[in-house]
Parts: structure tokens; sequence; C-alpha cells
């Protein structure tokens, strides 16, 4: 017998209750086949939220600090980035055409707050959902009808959809983890004492000091910074990991050779763009039933808070 997929179970479930839509299931294959598990999707939103913010001209990190009219822009640069990535083709009454079906794109930052244009009544809409909060995402499509949309309008005539119809939505991904904005969830004291520093490579080093085992991007490294040479800032030769490996600190960086360290080590593997710092300890009696990695002719594995510092080894030769 073969393993249940309830995964699979859901989506069999769902496009049977959207088989008479045929355009439905034709956009929602096409979309599935450009991206089978919503990661360039999820790439796609987080690198939008960050280029909103643009933190390495302002330092922010949080979507309350944006502008009403940068957060209105908001959608519409979703929507010219995702065009971007999958290279849809123009729709000639709506944004785009994919599998040769009028589709309207449509983002809110606040789940169910989509504004449906008059021009899209009967047509398809990609509802796009981020909320960087909660760190999650969700994509759909849906088929714009007069009954299932909210009476009341705005001065632009856009409504909404009742919440007892988005039952109708046909979800592509629901409820998906978006990258987390470290600096948004960072504890608050920790985020003080980073900014509380005046040059951006202090607070780099502070950054991977409070932040260990866990995954900083790009992004986040250039709001910290500030900086136009930003990733220069993290490497040897005077960045963070040649200042934070006296304190026995590795930073490890998306080589393969780093990857496996921090497999190794139990940490998340860095993806690309992004860095993961971490103590470490040459190996001791006391670390018996921990991780270890072979550097410099030793074992070393993660510290623990009683072990002191003690200079952290060379990471491996770069490779990709």
């Amino acid at each position: 017998m073969l393993p249940f997929d309830i995964h699979a179970a859901k989506n069999i479930a769902s496009a049977q209750q959207f088989r008479e839509d045929p355009d439905l299931l034709a956009v929602h294959a096409e979309i599935k086949s450009l991206d089978p598990r919503g990661l360039r999707f999820a790439a796609v939103l987080r690198d939008t939220i960050d280029q909103l913010l643009n933190g390495e001209v302002t330092g922010r990190y949080d979507w309350s600090t944006l502008y009403k009219t940068e957060r209105t822009h908001a959608g519409t640069l979703v929507e010219i980035n995702l065009q971007r990535e999958f290279k849809f083709t123009d729709g000639l009454a709506m944004d785009y055409q994919i599998a040769g079906v009028e589709v309207d794109c449509k983002y809110s930052q606040k789940f169910g707050g989509w504004m449906i244009p008059p021009e899209a009544r009967g047509h398809v809409c990609l509802l796009v959902w981020a909320d960087d909060y909660k760190s999650k995402w969700s994509a759909g499509l849906f088929r714009v009808r007069e009954e299932w949309l909210n009476q009341g309008s705005n001065r632009d005539a856009k409504i909404t959809i009742k919440a007892e119809h988005r039952n109708k939505i046909f979800w592509l991904w629901q409820n998906e983890k978006l990258a987390e904005n470290i600096l948004l969830h960072m504890n608050p004291s920790d985020r003080a004492a980073v900014y509380s520093l005046k040059s951006g490579q202090q607070r780099l080093n502070e950054l991977f000091r409070r932040v260990q085992q866990r995954r900083i991007g790009r992004n986040v490294i250039r709001t910290v910074a500030q900086q136009k040479d930003y990733m220069k800032r993290v490497r040897g030769n005077g960045g963070s990991r040649s200042a934070l490996k006296p304190e026995g600190i590795l930073i490890m960086g998306d080589y393969d050779s780093h990857r496996s360290v921090a497999d190794l080590l139990g940490l998340p593997a860095p993806r690309e763009g992004e860095f993961v710092s971490a103590r470490v300890a040459r190996r001791r009696p006391h670390h018996q039933d921990a991780r270890q990695v072979l550097l410099d002719g030793e074992d070393w594995v993660l510290a623990t808070p009683a072990d002191p510092p003690e200079p952290a080894p060379s990471l491996p030769t770069h490779t990709k």
C-alpha cells in the first residue's frame, strides 16, 4: 500500500472542487510546473518586501515604518517582480496571460484584504498574501463573481471577497514559511545593542555575536552595515569573520565547504547569500554526545555556556 500523502489528498480534493472551471485548473497547473515547491515565489515575496524597506539606504526592517504610499506601491512591485521571475506574458485585459488565460494579480499584507477592481469581474485573480510579522505567505487563484464579493466599495470601486467565500480560492500554496526577517524578530535588547554602535562593521560584528545558529540573509547584512561593500564586511581580512575568530565564533557562508561544516555541527546550512554564525570549542570529555567537525586537525563542537572562549579554527577552502 502506498503511504497516505495528506497534501496530495488536499490537492486532489481542491482540484475536484474546481473541475468545472478549466481556466483555474490550467493556470494552477502552469504555475506549479514553473515552481513545484513555491521556492521561487517565496523568494520573490521576500525580496519585494526587502526592496520596499530599502534597508541599505534607510536602515528600516519593519513594515510599519513604511510610508502609506510605499505600502500602496507594494502590490505593484509584487506584480512586476513575479512577472520578471516567471516571464508571464502581458495580459490584454488583466496583468498577465498564464496558460492562455487572463489573470489579474492582487497582493495584500492583510489576509483577505485583496482589493478587486471592477474590470476584474469574471476574470481569474492571482491572490497573494505575505506577512513579515508572521513569517507566512499564501497564493491562490480566484474566479471573480459578483455574488462572492462584498457590496461595500471604496472610492475606486474596488471590493473585497466575502469571508465565507474564501473557500472559493484554489490555493497554490497556503500558509507557507516566509524567510524570516531576523532584525524584526530578534530579541529587542539584542537589536538595540546592534544599533547602538556607530560603524557598520561594529554593528555587523555585534549582529553575528548575538544572532547565532540562525540564517542571516544578504538583506539583513545590507541593512545593518548600510555600506556599499557590505558583503566584504562579513568576510576575513578585517571583516566580521576575522574580528570574531578570537572569540571562537565561526561565520559560515554559502560555500559547499561551509555548508558541510554547518551540517556536521547540526546547524541550519546557509543558502545562497546567507550566513550562519556559531561559537565553537575544542571537543572535550563533557562533549561526548555533541556533534563534531574536524577543522585544523582537531575535533570541534558547538560551545556550551560553560566552555571558555578560545580562538576558532579556520574554515575550509571555499568551494561552490
